[in-house]
């Protein structure tokens, strides 16, 4: 209902502006970032079948008739083992219950386990709409997928529940559509353009992280990062960018370089054509692999990412 102080009072309620951030918590892989990036209809998050991609909420903004919708992509909820994992636990958290509404997303082929059972109990307490997306569908009987719905909702109390597919993009226009009437009567927080509130220089190091995870998810463990150290606007319209890979060992480093530097000019080669796409102008890539023992208990490190750096 629409406060009839408000600007729009009077008008269709088609026609009625809103505005919501929305938090889409889940599971590591559970397929967050995807339904991220086919909601908002670009890439604005990476995506990787390595768990805990996504280390920081990224928001992706995306317009749905007169309601603009800032989806925060959160890293997945699990048992912290880690500083790292502590901090990104903690940043998932926060971010679900500083939204207006929380998106579970859900692998109905996992069912509810560990991790699904520990976000549950994380949300119990939540004042906001909370929504159920069963993803990856395809790999389920419909009959299971009923059962699922129907455990999830005798545990928690969803506001809707819907089946989707994101890497096809089955079902996300429902959800979106949904998720447009639910977000607040209010005004738009971001330009009508806009897809995402990262920077260039963040996008472009998470682009590069991407691109490591791909060539390297059996090779290379879990603790790298990439930071863009140089961002040069040329007269030709073109960007020279300089990025920084760490690693924690010498052993790590030779594994980032390859034989004869061969993998880190097919890192380097795969990101600067995606970045080239995003940016739609020719980009000049330069990566650099150093080893800096135990960044992960670095805070400097932690307030590049954008992480509070946990005290124990």
């Amino acid at each position: 209902m629409v406060d009839p102080k408000h600007p729009d009072a009077g008008a269709p309620e088609s026609a009625v502006k809103r505005c919501g951030f929305i938090a889409i918590v889940g599971a590591p892989n559970a397929g967050k970032s995807t339904l991220v990036n086919a909601l908002v209809g670009a890439k604005v998050s990476i995506v990787s079948h390595k768990v805990q991609t996504t280390r920081v909420p990224v928001r992706g903004i995306a317009v749905e008739g007169a309601s603009q919708l800032v989806f925060i992509d959160t890293p997945g909820i699990f048992a912290p083992r880690r500083r790292l994992d502590r901090a990104m636990v903690g940043a998932a958290t926060t971010a679900a219950l500083d939204a207006d509404l929380i998106v579970l997303v859900v692998d109905a082929a996992k069912g509810i386990g560990e991790d699904v059972e520990r976000i549950l109990s994380a949300l119990s307490g939540a004042r906001q709409p909370k929504v159920l997306v069963l993803n990856k569908i395809d790999r389920v009987r419909k009959e299971s997928l009923l059962g699922l719905s129907a455990d999830f909702n005798r545990r928690e109390s969803f506001c809707a529940t819907f089946m989707i597919q994101a890497t096809t993009g089955s079902g996300v226009g429902d959800l979106k559509r949904f998720l447009a009437s639910a977000v607040p009567v209010g005004p738009w927080h971001y330009a009508e353009d806009d897809i995402t509130d990262a920077t260039e220089r963040a996008t472009a190091a998470e682009i590069t992280r991407e691109k490591i995870y791909e060539l390297l998810h059996d090779e290379l463990p879990y603790a790298s990062t990439v930071e863009t150290t140089q961002w040069k606007e040329l007269r030709d319209g073109s960007v020279r960018i300089e990025q920084t890979i760490f690693v924690e060992r010498e052993g790590q480093r030779r594994i980032v370089l390859g034989e004869g530097g061969r993998t880190i000019k097919l890192i380097s080669m795969r990101a600067r054509r995606e970045l080239a796409r995003m940016f739609e102008r020719p980009v000049h890539l330069f990566l650099f692999v150093k080893v800096r023992e135990d960044w992960e208990n670095d805070p400097e490190r932690y307030r590049e990412m954008g992480l509070e750096f946990p005290k124990e």
